[in-house]
């Protein structure tokens, strides 16, 4: 009896080994040989890249040419954005909008932001304003967004010297109406990057080197 249990064990024993050295010598289990379907392949590792244009715009600026967004303000509600080159340069996020016209100078040939601020024009001083305008050189580009007024204290000096900015609209800018502008000191011709609505408007697009 113990004879015939010994017995079958040393065949359980053998059986067991026989099959480990079959599947050893036959099968690889290395993972480098393992291949995914390419169905499923596909599924897994294909990666689909968003690619983002400067200020979000809809297609990417030429070489050469400065990528820029102005957005006004809405009402006296959601504040402006001015975005030059992929920089926020003024926005309600970084906290430096404010009522009335909100300004960024640009230099017009290395894009670099030299200065920004914000004019109160329903109660503040409109001469603080002219100071800064007049301020502006030809070397610079002026970038302009409202919110809520920008007409209350514009006086004619103010219209006068955004007109020679390239403004069309600064002689008949009113009361809270929604203005963007983007000009420079001197230019030829009116700009062609202004808007001026009862509703929001924005300009985005991509503008040549200093307005060549």
């Amino acid at each position: 009896m113990r004879m015939s249990v010994l017995l079958r064990l040393l065949a359980l024993i053998f059986v067991l080994i026989t099959s480990w050295v079959i599947v050893r010598s036959y099968i690889s289990f290395s993972w480098k040989t393992v291949r995914l379907p390419r169905w499923l392949a596909g599924s897994v590792s294909k990666k689909t890249r968003v690619v983002r244009n400067k200020c979000d715009l809809s297609k990417p600026c030429p070489n050469n040419f400065f990528a820029f967004k102005i957005l006004s303000g809405a009402a006296n509600v959601v504040g402006p954005s001015v975005c030059f080159e992929g920089h926020m340069i003024m926005s309600p996020v970084k906290n430096n909008v404010g009522r009335g016209l909100n300004i960024a100078l640009v230099n017009g040939s290395t894009g670099t932001v030299l200065r920004q601020s914000f004019f109160d024009m329903y109660s503040g001083d409109p001469m603080l304003l002219v100071k800064f305008l007049k301020e502006v050189t030809e070397d610079m580009l002026v970038l302009v967004a409202s919110y809520d007024d920008p007409g209350t204290k514009m006086n004619d000096e103010l219209r006068e010297l955004f007109s020679n900015l390239g403004s069309s609209y600064a002689k008949q800018l009113g009361f809270r109406d929604s203005w963007v502008f983007l000009g420079a000191k001197d230019i030829k011709s009116n700009s062609p990057f202004e808007q001026v609505s009862p509703v929001t408007p924005t300009v985005d697009f991509a503008i040549y080197t200093f307005l060549s």
